[in-house]
């Protein structure tokens, strides 16, 4: 719910923005209607972006670590963060920080 709050901020920086949920698709359509968020909520419902990514299973509880990755046009990776705790997320004003201090590069 931060970031559909946030999403305004990460627009006016011409920023694109999406989140991951290992919900199924209605678990995922479900949470963008209820959050209001203006940005897409993709399903991976059998784990397979977050296995690529290597999250998966890192706190040995089945399922995905919660986590934030920041990727240039080119598509790399140029930060990122994962939580401790299945609940550990930055929130919009650290990403948001971290996007400007990259762009000013």
């Amino acid at each position: 719910m931060e970031l559909a709050e946030a999403y305004p901020q990460f627009a006016e920086r011409n920023l694109s923005l999406a989140a991951v949920s290992s919900d199924g698709v209605e678990d995922a359509r479900g949470m963008a209607e209820f959050s209001g968020a203006r940005f897409p909520i993709l399903a991976d419902a059998d784990s397979g972006v977050a296995k690529a990514f290597r999250i998966f299973d890192l706190h040995e509880d089945g399922v995905a670590a919660p986590a934030t990755f920041i990727l240039n046009s080119d598509g790399e990776i140029v930060s990122f963060h994962v939580g401790q705790t299945i609940a550990e997320r930055p929130p919009p004003d650290e990403i948001l920080a971290e996007m400007d201090r990259l762009l000013e590069r």
